[in-house]
This record gives structure tokens, sequence and C-alpha cells, in this order.
């Protein structure tokens, strides 16, 4: 009678095999032992953590090794496979000589179909055979790599490149990473061990460690690399080993399909307590980030004291559903799950090379679910039991001691009806049993509800940085470069996949990720993320869904009901519905009252390519609304401008259609809004608009707007204190006015934006005399203007800078008289703000105050949140000077709540000084 392997070591080469030997007989203190079966002769190893194990060394090649390993299963019976030894590596750069590889899948390159180009260079076509390693045997891995020395040799796990054809070339060897850019490395014979371990329903994985880079530079040394690379992959098998048994008092019986192992009671209960095995067909993730907040309410619905069936995750396509199931799954707690079930209805996936086909996976309905369910759990006949039994039967074996989690995954493919019956089925799971459902459509059930969205910034980087590790062209690009594709993507983690897979691909051209994203916007047919992620809902969308989605692509920030009723010519009741039912499909983003909605921004990418027409039509609507709006409540309407705000989103949807409109128009938007944007402290808004309009009345040879355009935008830049930008804004205002023949009021403007520069770079004298210049030049027009103000207010600043006290309070004062006179309260406000500097300066703390209070109730009303700010910062100061500690706390608080919203860090700085100088004396 022939002895019994529970695993069976399959090597190729003498140094191989010898390495095996050798690292077994120094573990166990034993020699091997021959044995020959069939005229063939097998290595015992001795037991190993309870297993028995065997070796035995085939020819080279995947025809050899696929026999060898036939054999060996039909004469030892062994559990599981492991084929151990040597393989080149992909990338010098972040691999070494030694390092260790796990096959969690392999690409069977000699099973595609290899031909020539166009230009007789060699072209490999894939044919999608990536079949993946066994989930326990990848487990066992994963488990053993936690213990693992890393000072030996560093473990990655991920796709092994497998074919007969030796990659000994370096032309051959970057075509094959051309299309599998995620490989980790590659060998000859792995091919044939899945073949033979797929056929004979054995468990299988393959263990091998780079000798060298396939790149036909194999001679030096090349006897110690491969000692080295083989004594590497022994030890480590070795160590997976001791760390978790297959011995055989876990009994294992071989399931059907896909050649996965399940685990009978009660020998599954045995091996839970010992924590040594469990059965799981969850797929193997090599890597996994954030969600923790997700991960920790889903671990809460599945806790056995959980009143629920479990937890359905729904949210938009490429979100990461699967993968948060997965992961939740492989975290659930084996003593509670001794069986995880993964059963899946996803029918297509998305590769870098374009949408491919999963009909070998793929579950039509809910009967060949429960079918495959039953297989899992070992009861094969109940697919043969009638229909109307099977869900039945099914929750019976559940209900028989038979503790499970099952993962379902893309239930939204099947048909509403088939979805009642799942959920009916879920509904009744045995308390000892839960599920984890994936699913594009919401639906309310009787469980945990998580809607997932993007994903975080840090997570996303995260994600990036591990796809670097095997993507030459991801891995140089910047930090910038990397937050690029984090904003274009949307934070969605297929689409970051997608991209990272453009570069350096056959076919996209692209080496950036400037070039992968602009490669994205303008995708091939046959390559496109989004219509993968939003294709075959468009058939779905009736005409009010259409209507409101074509008004949501305008707005990024939350839009109201309301407005979109309006710009979609939809009644409120009938938006409100089409909103909530695209919702329900996980398009949109809504508040938890249903009020506002958000279109992500790759939706609507992909709506502005397919329904041009129904956007174009919401998009005149919206501009009219815009311009109405801020006709009415902009200028120096200050007490329209809580209208304004309340509906700034909607101006701000209008505004890069305004950009793409009639220059008149939107010069007249900007002097519009001009006032409210300053004062509302949209200064980014401002800014952006500022030079946008600029750039649209050169192109329209409207010099003149051109340079007041450029003059707002330094401004703007004076306010955040960036001198460089307002001298080229000086520059550009000169020229473009040059252009226009420009006169003496044009040529002023320009010579007092050069005095801000100079001031803010702390050049104070040039400063001053270039704003006497601009005073001079007003006077001449109109001695007692708002144009002439603004001159005596920048002199004044200046010379309160250079330490002219007297000059500044001068001039100042003269301005503030200008003011009163026109009735400016605007000004009369700001210059009041401005007269504390000089009370500060010389410690004059009552004065301060009161000018302060003063200057502050002008301020409220006009909503000019830079001047409240200032105000209220002055007000803290001057009240601790004069030790009313208490009086002062609010006021620092909201100028420091005022600053952090106009970005001026240097204020909150200075802002949360007098905080803490504040609470430290109330301490006290």
């Amino acid at each position: 009678m022939n002895p019994r392997a529970d695993v069976l070591l399959i090597t190729v080469t003498k140094v191989e095999s010898t390495a095996v030997l050798q690292v077994f007989r120094e573990a166990t203190g034993n020699e091997s032992h021959p044995t020959q079966i069939d005229n063939r002769t097998y290595q015992d190893l001795g037991v190993i953590n309870g297993a028995r194990v065997f070796m035995s060394q085939s020819q080279m090649g995947s025809g050899a090794s696929q026999q060898t390993v036939q054999k060996g299963i039909a004469a030892l019976s062994p559990r599981a496979v492991i084929m151990v030894g040597i393989a080149f590596g992909v990338n010098a750069a972040k691999q070494s000589i030694g390092d260790i590889l796990v096959s969690q899948q392999l690409w069977l390159y000699e099973l595609q179909r290899v031909g020539t180009n166009k230009e007789g260079r060699l072209e490999i076509l894939p044919r999608g055979a990536r079949p993946h390693a066994s989930s326990s045997l990848v487990s066992l891995f994963q488990v053993a790599e936690h213990d693992w020395d890393e000072s030996v040799a560093k473990v990655r796990s991920g796709l092994v490149l497998s074919g007969d054809k030796l990659v000994d070339n370096v032309d051959f060897h970057a075509q094959l990473r051309a299309f599998e850019a995620e490989a980790i490395g590659g060998e000859m014979e792995g091919a044939g061990l899945y073949v033979a371990c797929q056929e004979e329903k054995v468990d299988w994985i393959l263990v091998k460690a780079i000798c060298d880079w396939g790149d036909g530079n194999k001679a030096q040394d090349k006897e110690a690399r491969q000692r080295l690379a083989a004594h590497n992959a022994a030890t480590f098998v070795l160590h997976a080993l001791q760390q978790a048994s297959l011995a055989p008092e876990v009994e294992i019986r071989r399931a059907p399909w896909r050649g996965l192992a399940t685990v009978s009671q009660p020998a599954a209960d045995a091996a839970t307590s010992s924590g040594r095995y469990t059965h799981s067909s969850l797929p193997t993730q090599p890597y996994f980030f954030g969600r923790e907040k997700e991960l920790a309410i889903i671990a809460d619905a599945l806790a056995p004291e959980s009143r629920n069936w479990g937890v359905l995750i729904d949210g938009p396509g490429g979100m990461g559903k699967t993968a948060l199931a997965i992961r939740a799954g492989h975290l659930a707690p084996v003593e509670h799950f001794p069986r995880k079930i993964f059963l899946s209805a996803k029918g297509r996936e998305l590769t870098s090379a374009g949408e491919q086909p999963l009909h070998d996976f793929m579950l039509p309905n809910f009967m060949s679910l429960l079918s495959e369910l039953a297989r899992e759990l070992g009861e094969e006949g109940i697919a043969r039991t009638p229909p109307d039994e099977r869900a039945n039967t099914v929750r019976r074996v559940l209900t028989d001691n038979k503790q499970a989690l099952i993962v379902i995954d893309n239930v939204e493919t099947f048909d509403e009806p088939e979805r009642v019956r799942l959920y009916q089925f879920l509904n009744r799971l045995p308390g000892t049993c839960k599920a984890i459902v994936t699913s594009r459509r919401r639906t309310d059930i009787d469980a945990r509800i998580i809607r997932l969205s993007r994903l975080a910034s840090k997570d996303a980087l995260d994600l990036i940085k591990e796809l670097a590790k095997t993507n030459r062209h991801l891995s140089r690009a910047t930090e910038k470069d990397w937050q690029e594709l984090y904003g274009i993507s949307g934070g969605n983690p297929l689409i970051i996949k997608w991209v990272a897979g453009q570069l350096g691909r056959t076919g996209s051209n692209c080496r950036t990720i400037e070039q992968a994203c602009a490669y994205m916007k303008a995708a091939p047919p046959d390559n496109d993320p989004l219509e993968f992620i939003f294709g075959d809902l468009l058939d779905t969308f009736t005409e009010s869904e259409t209507s409101v989605l074509a008004a949501l692509t305008h707005f990024t920030q939350p839009a109201r009901v309301e407005w979109l009723a309006h710009l979609s010519g939809l009644s409120h009741l009938t938006a409100q519905t089409a909103l909530e039912d695209l919702a329900d499909r996980a398009l949109l983003v809504s508040d938890e009252a249903a009020r506002t909605f958000v279109l992500p921004p790759l939706a609507a990418t992909f709506l502005r390519h397919k329904r041009p027409e129904a956007i174009a039509q919401t998009g005149d609507r919206l501009t009219a609304r815009a311009y109405a709006l801020a006709m009415e409540n902009g200028y120096r309407n200050y007490q329209r401008f809580p209208r304004m705000e309340a509906e700034w989103p909607t101006i701000a949807a209008a505004l890069p259609l305004f950009l793409q409109g009639a220059n008149d128009r939107l010069q007249d938007l900007c002097e519009i809004l001009n006032v409210f944007l300053e004062y509302s402290g949209r200064w980014d808004d401002w800014l952006f608009l500022s030079e946008q309009a600029e750039e649209r009345a050169l192109g329209a040879k409207d010099f003149y707007t051109a340079g007041w355009r450029a003059y707002v935008a330094g401004e703007v830049y004076g306010l955040r204190r960036e001198a460089a930008h307002v001298l080229a804004c000086a520059a550009r205002c000169e020229a473009h006015w040059q252009e226009e023949n420009g006169g003496t009021r044009e040529k002023a403007y320009t010579t007092h934006l050069r005095g801000l520069a100079h001031h803010l770079e702390g050049n104070n004298d040039i400063a001053i005399v270039a704003f006497k210049k601009f005073l001079e030049l007003q006077r001449r027009h109109a001695p007692e203007s708002i144009d002439v103000g603004r001159g005596l207010n920048s002199l004044a600043h200046a010379e309160l800078a250079s330490g002219d006290y007297d000059a500044a309070d001068r001039h100042f004062r003269e301005a503030l008289r200008i003011a009163k006179m026109i009735n400016d309260e605007a000004s009369i406000a700001s210059l009041m703000c401005n007269l504390t500097d000089i009370a500060i300066a010389r410690q004059d703390w009552p004065a301060a105050e009161e000018l302060a209070r003063k200057s502050l109730a002008m301020s409220e009303p006009l909503g000019r949140l830079q001047l409240i700010g200032k105000n209220c910062y002055v007000l803290a100061e001057a009240l601790l000077k004069q030790n009313q500690s208490q009086g002062a706390l609010p006021y620092a608080r909201r100028a420091i709540d005022i600053f952090t919203q106009l970005r001026q860090p240097a204020r909150v700085k200075t802002a949360q000084t007098v905080l803490q100088e504040c609470e430290g004396i109330g301490d006290e």
C-alpha cells in the first residue's frame, strides 16, 4: 500500500532538490528516506507540525511538471502541492536576488497567442488565463509572512508569469512586463502545476525565489545565486508549514468546484478551536488601505449578538465594495465563522487593457447562487433538488450547526425579483450565520447598510504607493502627480488602478500621470473605465432622471432640490422623486434628509460625453438664473449679500459656462461680483474669475478690460501678501493698456499696483514714492474722489510701516474725511480699522478699542470678513492689555475662525497667541 502525503513538494532542478533536502534535514535532524512508487522516487521528508511531507523532482517545462504532479497525486494523494524553487525577478531596482515570491495568481503566457506586429516585432495578445492559487494555501503563507525574518529575504505575494518559453532576453522580458505590469516574477513550470492540480482538485501554490532578472545576463555567479534562491524558498516553505498545520486530523473533502477545499464537521470545530485551519474561499488580497470606520461597523454587525443577518455595502461602481467585503471577511473571527464562503454575481471586470468578461465565475441568478452555496457546504446534491425546495434545503444545512460567513458580491446584476428572493433567504439565515452583500443598488433591508464613497486622500496615496512598487512610471512620478491622480479619479480606487495600469502599457502610449489622465478623458470604447462603471446605467434613466442629472453636472457642491427642479424644468416633487431614485442606484450622494444632492465628478464627465444636448439645455437655464441673481444682489448692494451667499452655489456652478460664453457678458459679471467676492472672502473664486476673464478679454482683443482684470487679480494677490504676483499683474496691466493706448488713470493704477508690491516686500521708501505719484495723477481729475482716498490709504500704510506714525495718522484721517464726505460706508469702516494700527503702535489701548468697536459695528452689515476679523483681533488684544481677558476671549476666537476661513496662517497664529494669553490669565 502506498504511503499517504499531506503535502507534496515539487522541485525541478538539482539545486532546488538539494536545498529542500538540506533545509528539512537541518530542521528535523533526520535524513530523508527515498520511496519508490511506480518507478518514480519520492523523498519522505518526515512529519512537520503533524503533516507528512514528501518531495518529487520534475524535469523542466510545464508539460514535464504537469506529468510529475499528476503522478505524485495518484501515488500519494496529497492534500496540497507546493512547487519550490528558483525564478526570475522583474525589477532590479526594487527587488533583490534571493527575494521570495509567493504566487497568488499565475499568468500563463505560453497559453497566449504570440505573433508579430506590423513592425515585425514580437507581440503578445492576452487571452485572460490568470488562475488563482488555492486560497487556503495563500492564507497559510500570508500568516507565515507575519512571523518571517525579513533580514533573511523579503517576501512578496502576487502574480507570477509562467510558461515554457525561456525568459532570458531583454525584449521578451519587456513584452511580458508591458502586459502584466503588476507581475512580481516569472518561471517555467507553474503552468503545469496548475493544470494538474486543477484536474485532480488538489490545492496548489508556487513558492520560488529570485536568482536572476531574465535579461540574458545569467552567467556571472550563476551557481551561487541559484543556491541562495533555492535555499530561501525552501526555508520559507518550511517556516509556513511550521506555523500552520495541514495535519490529517483536519478532515478535508475536495469540492468539485474550482478545486477548493471544504472542511467538514465535526473536524472543522476541532480545527477552529486549535486555531490552525479554517475553510475559506475568500479571494486573496495582497493589499488593502483605509476604511477603518466601515470595517468597525461590519465587525459589529457580524457579532453573534447582532440581531440582523449582516451588512449590505452599496455605493458607486469602482469604490472598492468588493475589496471591503473581502477584507472584512478575512478579519471576521475564525471561532465564529470556521467557514467563509465567497460567491459572486459579477459578470465582468476592468483591467488595464479594458473590460473582460467573467463567464467562468458569474452566478446569473438566485437559484445558481443557492446551488453554488450548497457545493461550498459539501452538499452538491442540493443542486439537483426542485428549485422551489432549494432555499429551504440550504437553510436547513446551515442550521445544522454550520457556522458560516457568506460574502455575496455584485447582487445588482440580479433582476429585481431575484434580489427580493435573495434578501428573503438572508432574512431567514440561522443565528450562527451572517452575510456580507455588495451592490450598487440601495435597498431598505434588515441589515446594517454602509454607503461607500471615495477613499480618503491618505488611503488613496497609500494605494498609489503600493502600485508604484511594480510600476516604474508611477514610481517616478512626484507627490504632486499622485495628488493629481487622486483628484481626477475622485478617490475611486478602480480608476486609480486603471490609470496606473495605462502607464507603460502597449497601446496607451502613456508615460506620465498627466498623459494617462488625458487618455482616460478620451479613452477608446473598448477600454473606457467610465463606460465600465456607468455605461450599463444609461438605458435605465427616465426622461426626468436624465434632466436632473444634466442639471447636476454643473454643480461641484451640494445642490438643493429646488435649484435642480428649476434648471431641469420639472416640478419639485418630480425632481425629488427622480433624485431619490438615482441615489438608490448609488449614482448620487445626498444628505440624510435628501434635500441636497451631488453627482460625483467622474459621473459628470461621463454624462457630458453621453448626454450633451440635455446638459446644454440645463446650462442655458443655469446661466440665465445666475446672471439674474447676480444683477439683483451684486455690486455694492451690501444688504442683499446674504441672499447672494445663500444662492452662491448656483452662481459658482455657472461660472465655467460664462467663461465659455460672450466676452461682454463675462466682463459685466466680473464687475457685478467683485465686491461680494472680496467681502465674502471668496478670494480663490475671485482670483480664478479675474485671471480667466483676463484671458478671455485678450482673446476678444479687449485690451482695456483685460488690463482691469489683471489689476483686480493684483489686488487679490495683495490681500494674500504675494508681492511677486502683484508685480507680475502690474506688468500685465501696463502691457494690456499700452495696446489700448491707455490714459492717465490707467497709468496711475499700474503705479499703485507696483507700490503695493514694494510695500509688501518691505521697500516702503520706494512704495511711498509710488503712492505719491498715484495721488498726483488722481488729483488732476478729482481732488476728493474714491481713487484719491485709495491712494491716501495706501500711502498711510507704507508710512506706518516705515515708522512715521504722524504722517500715517494724517493721511488715514484725510482719507476718512473724503469717505465721509461722499458717504462711502465701506471706506469709512475700513479706515477706522486702519487707524487702530496707529493706536496699537502707540500702545493707546482705549483708543484702539473705541475705533475697533465703531469699525466692527459698520463692517458687520457689509459682511466684509477681512475687516470683521481684523476688528475682532484688535478688540481681543486691546481688552487683554486693559486686563479684560474674559471680554477678549470671544473676539480672539472669532478672529481665529475668520482668518482660518480666509487662509491667512500668519494672522491665525497671531490671534492664537492672544487667545492663549487670555485663557492663561483666565485660568489663574
